[in-house]
């Protein structure tokens, strides 16, 4: 997840609109989602745990 975030920066830096703003700035939009990303995988996957234990003692 990490390794897309670098990618798109990349092309991002190369081809788009973070060519235009300033270095700083577009490191800090790249930890903003990076965080944001690492976030909704671990609530992803915590729910998916919860989901299957709820089923797991739903079922016996």
């Amino acid at each position: 997840m990490l390794f897309l975030v670098a990618a798109l920066m990349l092309m991002g830096v190369l081809l788009g609109t973070v060519a235009h703003v300033s270095a700083p700035v577009s490191l800090a939009v790249t930890a903003a989602i990076a965080c944001w990303l690492l976030i909704f995988a671990i609530r992803e996957r915590s729910g998916r745990h919860h989901r299957r234990t709820h089923r797991q003692e739903g079922s016996s």
